[in-house]
């Protein structure tokens, strides 16, 4: 099984509609970035699960996001244009996958759900 993680900042407190929209950028992009379209095939014939995870600060994430870099797995940082309620370039979210759903669970198997 395959699945794909979406880690959300929670202490940027964005509103829902702007934190959606992050979140919609992170399981884009990883997909488009993904080096393994076969994978990416696999996960999208499965249903295409996705889970999003809440982490305390930048600093956090990038370290789960570079774990996850050191085992293989896809991943991506999302950066804000800044156009709207945050600076321009803040990272406000990161996504692993998609990839084997247990490799992910190895990284954010103690994160909650958003």
């Amino acid at each position: 099984m395959y699945k794909q993680a979406i880690i959300v900042r929670q202490d940027l407190k964005l509103p829902k509609g702007k934190l959606a929209v992050q979140v919609a950028h992170a399981s884009l992009e990883a997909v488009i970035k993904h080096k393994d379209k076969k994978i990416v095939e696999k996960w999208r014939r499965e249903g295409a699960k996705k889970v999003v995870l809440k982490i305390n600060n930048e600093k956090e994430l990038i370290a789960r996001i570079n774990k996850a870099k050191r085992i293989g797995l896809n991943t991506v940082i999302i950066r804000d244009a800044g156009l709207t309620v945050i600076p321009p370039g803040t990272i406000t979210c990161g996504a692993i996958g998609p990839d084997k759903e247990e490799l992910i669970d190895e990284i954010v198997k103690d994160l909650k759900l958003l």
